[in-house]
Order: structure tokens, then C-alpha cells, then sequence
């Protein structure tokens, strides 16, 4: 596997340990619709949290959370509306954005974006 593929993963997994000691309850890893994947799908409280999970190991080229695309944000929205529908859904929806600085598995750093974005609007 592609070194950037293994610090994705690892970043997935820093994230998904950074929402659960939060009170966060997971309910899909790298959910799929059509093109799009949703990294993590929570509950926070009564809140249902789509996840996307950013990370890298240098801030040279800009901030992490900046690499999250319009384009991304709209397959993220396409595949929340088929998830809502999947699960018969009425809490309130949030996007979410965790941006995670990765040089090793001891030497990382965790930034949450909550509302990082709102679907339709520019």
C-alpha cells in the first residue's frame, strides 16, 4: 500500500478514537454512495455528523482543512441525502471537517471543524 494511503488510515483511526472519547457513537466507516464516501458517520447526541477526514504530514502546501473541495463537499451532501433516506432519518445533520497533522503514530495533531460546512450555500 501507497505510503499517503497508510497515513489516511491512520488519520481515519485517530479520528474515529478522537470522536468516541468525545461521546461520539459511530455508526458507519467509509460509507459509500456511488462516487462518494463518507469517512465516518456519527451521532453526537441527537446530532447526525457526516465526517470528512483530511490528513496529511505537512502544512507547506496550505491549511489541511482547505484541501476538503467544493466538489467534495457536494458528493459528501449527494451521499448524506442517500444515507438520511437509507435510515429514515429526522435529527439535525451537521458536516464536519477533522484535519489531523500526521508525522508518526505518537507525534500527531487533531483539528475539528464542526459545522465546516453548509450544503447550498456559497
Amino acid at each position: 500500500m501507497a505510503k499517503h494511503n497508510d497515513i489516511g488510515k491512520a488519520g481515519e483511526a485517530i479520528a474515529r478514537r478522537y470522536l468516541q472519547e468525545r461521546g461520539y457513537r459511530i455508526l458507519e466507516e467509509n460509507w459509500r454512495y456511488r462516487r462518494a464516501e463518507v469517512d465516518l458517520i456519527a451521532m453526537d447526541d441527537r446530532t447526525l455528523v457526516f465526517v470528512e477526514v483530511k490528513t496529511r504530514n505537512t502544512t507547506a502546501f496550505g491549511e489541511i482543512e482547505d484541501f476538503v473541495t467544493r466538489k467534495k463537499e457536494n458528493l459528501l451532501t449527494a451521499a448524506a441525502h442517500a444515507y438520511i433516506d437509507h435510515i429514515d432519518h429526522d435529527w439535525e445533520v451537521r458536516f464536519d471537517i477533522i484535519a489531523i497533522l500526521y508525522l508518526d503514530a505518537q507525534a500527531y495533531s487533531v483539528k475539528h471543524l464542526e459545522d465546516a460546512f453548509f450544503p447550498g450555500l456559497e
